[in-house]
């Protein structure tokens, strides 16, 4: 069974998810470097996903598939 978060903190995280950046917020946080080992990650994850999604349709079939579970 899946936790459910408490009133509050689900009205935390909705807040956070909600708030509007400013420009200078998106500006700093796309100018900051990224770290080498989070480099290093992303690119395995890339190169784990094409492995498992080899075609730009085995792509496709996957996030229709992923879309599908996100939706209510």
């Amino acid at each position: 069974m899946t936790p459910v978060p408490s009133d509050r903190t689900a009205a935390r995280l909705r807040q956070l998810s909600e708030r509007v950046l400013s420009a200078d917020e998106v500006r700093a946080y796309l100018e900051a470097p990224i770290a080498v080992g989070e480099r290093e990650d992303i690119l395995s994850l890339i190169r784990w996903f094409r492995r498992r999604y080899p075609s730009p349709a085995d792509r496709l079939a996957y996030v229709r598939r992923a879309y599908a579970r996100w939706r209510p």
